[in-house]
């Protein structure tokens, strides 16, 4: 069975909007997810999980969170499979900084799949890019599984 890890940081609620429906888009499919968020309890353990998919909200002047950086700190490598998806808002720094955390994370971890990035809230005709996206990851994920066996 396909199990995830869902850490993710957020603020404002827009964040955590979109990790549950990442989660319930990978349930659907068939996968076991934890969701995690970042600053709140002890760092779960990568390693228990066959991908981790980290969320972060963009932050001053396209930085990413303290928060975030230090839950990069305390997982400790570079998992082999992580992917990521972030929220902003273009009205802050325009599309240069456009969910810039979720940008640098994606290089960061090596990520296959090009970051999801959301304006604002998740809700509308963005819920549809971020069912596509989880949906995406998930047949990255088991794509890169039967290439295995």
């Amino acid at each position: 069975m396909v199990s995830f890890l869902i850490a993710y940081a957020s603020w404002s609620g827009n964040t955590a909007e979109t990790a549950e429906l990442i989660r319930h888009t990978l349930e659907t499919g068939g996968a076991t997810v934890h969701m995690h968020r970042i600053g709140t309890g002890p760092v779960p353990d990568y390693r228990d999980f066959g991908a981790m998919i980290v969320g972060s909200f963009t932050w001053d002047q396209g930085s990413t969170p303290d928060e975030v950086k230090d839950f990069v700190l305390d997982v400790g490598v570079k998992p082999e499979h992580v992917y990521v998806f972030g929220t902003g808002d273009t009205q802050f720094g325009g599309d240069d900084l456009f969910c810039q955390a979720a940008v640098k994370l994606a290089r960061f971890y090596n990520s296959a799949l090009a970051p999801l990035k959301i304006e604002q809230s998740p809700r509308g005709a963005q819920e549809i890019h971020v069912t596509e996206w989880a949906e995406g990851v998930l047949d990255h994920w088991r794509h890169l599984h039967e290439l295995t066996y």
